[in-house]
């Protein structure tokens, strides 16, 4: 029996790229089956509208809609519990990671060697867009902080492509709802002594112009969620 992969992807005001981003997954060419899982995380502008028509020209995708804007965590927690695949992967809907990557990130798994795979934007030679100091050394912080409790040796805990085999959510509780989900979910499957692999990854990362979300504000959460889930039950 073929294996399934669930990809989820929270969208909250993305009416530009989630059909782009439903056509590149759509495209890749891997051995499974594919579940895909839209979260509508309160968008104000025309997301609704476009996965509407996607739904109509691709009736098998799931599409989840939130009344209100709960954050990627919110959407993520939304899209876990229709997750039905053996495999689960997060996809950002902005196209700063591009699936044609998704034979790379599950590999370790259909291999066997892995349990859970992250992405690293800072290791490997793929291209990645120079921009933005302060949000590079924030997320080396928060990794090198990320890193100090779980005993591992990360190089981009803050990565928005994570991959897990679906033994290695069960019993896991998301609680943060919006990027604490990052540090959280990586202190939960560091308690788990699960096999955690990075591979390199190219990042064609946005600007703010262009409708990146993350503020420094969500640095500072991140360190208390590090705090919280690494030193509390």
């Amino acid at each position: 029996m073929e294996k399934t992969l669930t990809i989820i992807i929270p969208a909250f005001n993305e009416d530009a790229t989630v059909a782009r981003v439903l056509q590149a997954v759509m495209g890749v060419n891997i051995p499974l089956d594919k579940q895909v899982i839209f979260i509508d995380d309160g968008s104000t502008d025309n997301t609704a509208r476009v996965l509407l028509d996607l739904k109509n020209s691709h009736p098998t995708i799931t599409i989840i809609s939130h009344k209100m804007n709960g954050g990627k965590g919110a959407a993520i927690r939304s899209g876990l519990e229709r997750a039905l695949g053996d495999i689960v992967l997060i996809q950002d809907a902005d196209l700063e990671y591009d699936p044609a990557l998704y034979p790379k990130l599950i590999a370790p798994i259909l291999e066997g060697k892995a349990d859970v795979v992250y992405g690293s934007r800072f290791t490997g030679s793929d291209p990645h867009r120079a921009q933005y100091f302060w949000h590079y050394f924030g997320n080396r912080l928060l990794t090198l902080l990320s890193n100090m409790f779980t005993n591992l040796n990360l190089t981009d805990m803050e990565v928005g492509y994570k991959v897990f085999q679906r033994e290695a959510l069960e019993n896991i509780k998301i609680n943060e709802n919006r990027f604490g989900f990052e540090p959280e979910i990586t202190a939960k499957m560091a308690k788990k002594n699960l096999r955690i692999y990075e591979v390199g990854i190219p990042y064609y990362g946005r600007t703010y112009d262009q409708g990146k979300k993350v503020t420094w504000k969500d640095g500072v959460a991140a360190i208390f969620a590090i705090l919280r889930y690494n030193l509390f039950r």
